[in-house]
């Protein structure tokens, strides 16, 4: 059991029959009145996000989510194959399980898999990966001195925003997190 007083960003628990991740929160103390937390939770499975207020000493039933290390192999339509490099367990996920983590994964690499009761249903991508640029307009000459940028797609169909001296064939860095260009790889 936890407090909702102690609940941070990333924890999981159940709630009205869901699994819900704090996505933000907030301890409001009140000059009248008792303190609460406002929170913001979305449901690990539907993805859909609620707001909710606690009493501070309210107790939630922590849940027991396993995280694994797991390689993507391959897609076959919409069902995604990741296998355990240590067992070499094949799990197939489905589209909406892994459509966020797809825009920055390629195949045989690495990713962390969520599973709840033996059931897989999310994929988190690295914090930082290293994709080649595809597609990507030529700089203007002079226009790297300043803060320019300009669109790039990058080898898996995700589109971002980075500076003028890219060009289609490099290798830059994303911050998966954010999903904002980070460097140049080498």
């Amino acid at each position: 059991m936890i407090l909702a007083g102690d609940i941070r960003k990333g924890v999981t628990f159940l709630y009205n029959n869901g699994i819900y991740v704090v996505v933000d929160f907030q301890h409001v103390k009140p000059g009248k009145g008792a303190a609460f937390v406002r929170s913001k939770l979305k449901n690990v499975v539907t993805g859909g996000v609620i707001e909710v207020t606690f009493n501070p000493s309210e107790k939630l039933e922590k849940a027991q989510i396993e995280s694994r290390d797991m390689e993507y192999l391959y897609a076959d339509g919409d069902i995604y194959y990741f296998m355990d490099p240590e067992t070499y367990e094949q799990v197939p996920l489905n589209k909406a399980q892994v459509e966020d983590a797809l825009q920055y994964m390629t195949e045989n690499m690495s990713a962390t898999i969520k599973f709840y009761k033996g059931e897989a249903f999310s994929v988190e991508p690295p914090n930082f990966v290293t994709l080649r640029v595809t597609v990507c307009e030529p700089g203007a000459v002079g226009n790297t001195a300043t803060n320019v940028t300009k669109p790039a797609t990058l080898e898996t169909g995700y589109e971002l925003m980075v500076p003028m001296f890219i060009e289609e064939g490099d290798l830059i860095r994303v911050d998966t997190r954010t999903g904002l260009y980070m460097e140049r790889a080498k």
